[in-house]
């Protein structure tokens, strides 16, 4: 048999579970209206794919393919077990698979996201369900996300799987009175799908790779959609901040925190879009919690490079933020920008003020208590307790070296 056929094949379909995998779901859930269903179907469609592409080659259209053998399983499911009469009208929702179907499929995702802040949903199960069902993350990897073990996490999804099937809520985008509770869930959503592509970037975890491009090509289909919404302009403009720094962040295989980083290395095309984005929902005039953010990276931004010292406003800006949503990690941020203005001992001050529950497995509460240490000169014990607490919470291989040679 040809290796190299095999490889392609293999190659192929794990790229499709990667970056097809959230796009297929939404459009099966949406016509099948059950989301458990859905990926158990698209899951043995992958599986499918694992067996038969390496030895008989890739199709045309993998997606297509893909698709058909999804449908096919949820097809075969319910005429095991429905009598004729009942499967007929789940069949009737189910339109032939065409290729010229695809390019539509990446508007349901939002769709489907919506689907899930629906009021019926319990609340705390929205954004977990948005990430698994649309991105594909794991009940373990968000369950790391939200402090909670994976065993309730799962029990918490699988409940608001079952709360979509039985109550029959609608696939579809919600009318004006509901878009904003549910507008809140998709965003924190599309930022937390960010997040772990961010930092999956030393990390072998394939599926969160390529969730920042991901996470940002949702948030501008979110801002076409609802071009008047400040909070998704303000995430949007968040998100192309960060980004536009995302190669400068390795050098040499080595991580490169943003003080020391190059601004050549920079995309500062992006940046200036982000600087627009930002403004544009600026003028809107309803502040909120991304646009703070956003507003954040922009003073770090101009800060390197016109050189201004914007130590002062960006701490105003944290303690803005810190005051409406108040995160274990926007509370951490607030920590870092008090040091930068008034010292490492008033910094550990407001970290103290954190309930140790929420920082006993938050990495980068530790490296800040790490680092704050270290800048103050005392209790060595104390900084090495922290370091090593820091680097055993790292699964960045080159952010746990650069810890260590701290």
């Amino acid at each position: 048999m040809d290796g190299s056929l095999q490889e392609h094949g293999r190659r192929t379909a794990e790229n499709a579970a990667r970056t097809s995998y959230g796009r297929l779901l939404a459009y099966l859930a949406r016509a099948w209206r059950d989301v458990a269903a859905a990926e158990d179907a698209l899951a043995e469609a992958f599986a499918q794919a694992l067996d038969i592409w390496p030895t008989k080659g890739v199709p045309a259209n993998p997606d297509a393919w893909l698709m058909v053998a999804a449908r096919n399983r949820l097809r075969d499911g319910a005429r095991a077990r429905k009598t004729r009469e009942q499967m007929a009208s789940s069949l009737l929702v189910l339109a032939p698979t065409d290729s010229e179907d695809m390019p539509r499929i990446a508007d349901r995702r939002l769709e489907l996201m919506f689907v899930c802040g629906h009021r019926a949903i319990d609340a705390a199960a929205r954004t977990p369900l948005m990430l698994q069902t649309v991105l594909g993350l794991t009940a373990e990897r968000i369950a790391s996300s939200f402090l909670v073990s994976p065993d309730a996490m799962g029990r918490r999804l699988s409940r608001a799987k079952a709360r979509i099937k039985d109550t029959g809520i609608a696939f579809e985008v919600p009318g004006e009175d509901e878009l904003g509770e549910r507008m809140d869930n998709v965003l924190e959503a599309i930022y937390a799908a960010y997040g772990q592509g961010w930092d999956s970037t030393g990390s072998d975890d394939q599926t969160r790779k390529g969730l920042t491009e991901e996470a940002i090509w949702l948030a501008r289909v979110l801002v076409d959609v609802r071009a008047d919404d400040a909070e998704a302009l303000g995430l949007l403009a968040l998100m192309l901040f960060c980004q536009s720094r995302a190669s400068a962040r390795r050098v040499a295989g080595g991580y490169v925190p943003l003080a020391e980083q190059r601004t050549e290395l920079w995309d500062l095309d992006m940046a200036r879009e982000a600087e627009a984005v930002l403004r544009t929902a600026g003028a809107l005039k309803r502040s909120g919690r991304f646009q703070l953010e956003a507003a954040i990276q922009s003073a770090l931004v101009q800060s390197r490079l016109t050189g201004n010292d914007m130590r002062h406003p960006i701490w105003a800006l944290h303690a803005l933020l810190a005051q409406q949503a108040p995160t274990v990690g926007n509370l951490v941020g607030l920590a870092a920008a008090t040091a930068e203005v008034k010292g490492p001992q008033a910094a550990l001050h407001e970290l103290s003020r954190i309930a140790p529950e929420r920082t006993a497995d938050y990495q980068p509460y530790w490296a800040l208590v790490a680092d704050l240490l270290r800048r103050i000169g005392t209790d060595p014990q104390a900084q090495s307790q922290a370091f090593n607490r820091a680097i055993g919470l790292t699964e960045d291989h080159a952010v746990r070296q650069y810890l260590l040679e701290r």
